[in-house]
């Protein structure tokens, strides 16, 4: 599936740059915008897909933390997950947004592991060059279901109301800046930031996935190893076959994803909830300014933390929320189209071509994914 990477990077950049441009134009989230415009049934319902996409994802990434955690020095998993999850809940609320952001930002570079990891070990040349530029298609079930959790795992809902939610953000930190249905004239300086953000970003994404594809199937799939329950599992699978450095950076590699993925997931949930309620939000507020959202941010936290102690299977988890976010995903892309085309919503402005096509082929693409596999599966 190494093809996928190459598909997915200019339809995830271009409806993650559609998500910004939603923020920016309205000086408002993607939650708040459907609650002015759709109705409650559209705004609850598209809540509800994230927050429990969310959720599951939290735990099993919390899960699979505590899992690595204990691999490198012993101990309790289930107490690192909760020690993981109360760090992530405290730095949240007490870290002042443009540190926090800073810091995520830098701690991404620690991701360039599942990049050494491939360096460590022997990777044939052909077969990669293969699965990257030839599509491997097929119309099974399992590998429909498993398209569609890559394409929900890269293409996700929590990503696009937490890019429009932090585009408002950074609007209101800046004295100067105003929506931009209200200050036109501020556009051309304020997209073309956004736009090489969003697509610098979106590129070391995929880079970032590429490689730990390709990592999962030179050294794990290629000696026979696939069925692989947790992620400790996965790294001490590779003890053996890649040496001791690469179980090390694939086990670091497991925690400082899970590390920048907790705030990014129950702060996409803290937005769109909010937002929904009409709640004060924002990640630059105290926290007595802004209860509601710190609230809901701890609890889609702390309910990731609870479901490993029910058993929850990580890897599982992790799967099935990726094809939960490929399914949920379609809906959502299709009322964001839907609000740039709006001129209750974006006033004057108007959504260039381009990404209006990109952003259409985008959820096209999805809904296509998605429609395949839930048809066979019935």
């Amino acid at each position: 599936m190494l093809w996928t990477m190459l598909l997915t990077y200019p339809l995830m950049a271009g409806i993650q740059e559609i998500s910004a441009w939603i923020g920016r134009v309205t000086g408002i989230g993607i939650a708040g915008n459907i609650r002015r415009n759709y109705s409650p049934v559209v705004l609850y319902t598209l809540v509800a897909l994230l927050l429990i996409a969310n959720v599951i994802n939290l735990g099993a990434d919390i899960g699979a933390m505590g899992s690595a955690l204990q691999m490198l020095v012993g101990g309790s998993a289930l107490l690192y997950s909760v020690v993981f999850g109360l760090i992530s809940v405290i730095a949240a609320i007490l870290v002042p947004y443009k540190q926090y952001a800073e810091l995520l930002k830098w701690s991404a570079l620690v991701l360039f592991v599942y990049v050494a990891t491939a360096m460590t070990v022997h990777v044939p040349l052909k077969p990669v060059l293969l699965g990257t530029f030839i599509p491997s298609l097929s119309f099974s079930n399992s590998y429909l279901t498993a398209l569609t959790a890559v394409f929900g795992t890269t293409i996700s809902p929590y990503l696009f109301f937490w890019q429009a939610s932090l585009e408002v953000q950074e609007q209101e930190a800046a004295p100067r800046e105003k929506p931009l249905r209200q200050a036109p004239g501020q556009a051309p300086a304020q997209l073309e930031r956004m736009r090489g953000d969003t697509y610098l970003g979106m590129a070391f994404s995929n880079v970032i996935a590429f490689f730990i594809i390709l990592d999962t199937a030179a050294v794990l799939h290629a000696h026979g190893i696939t069925d692989i329950q947790t992620g400790a599992q996965a790294a001490e699978a590779l003890r053996p076959l890649a040496g001791e450095l690469a179980f090390l950076l694939f086990s670091m590699g497991i925690i400082v994803t899970g590390l920048i993925a907790i705030p990014v997931l129950a702060g996409s949930s803290a937005y769109a909830l909010a937002e929904a309620l009409k709640w004060p939000i924002g990640l630059e507020r105290k926290l007595h300014r802004a209860k509601g959202f710190y609230g809901i941010l701890s609890v889609a936290t702390l309910l990731g933390v609870a479901l490993n102690f029910v058993g929850v299977n990580p890897i599982k988890a992790l799967f099935w929320s990726a094809v939960i976010n490929g399914v949920a995903a379609v809906p959502i892309m299709i009322v964001m189209m839907l609000m740039t085309t709006n001129k209750n919503i974006t006033g004057g402005l108007r959504l260039p071509i381009p990404q209006k096509v990109i952003g259409w082929i985008a959820t096209g693409v999805m809904f296509a994914v998605a429609t395949c596999m839930l048809a066979t599966l019935i």
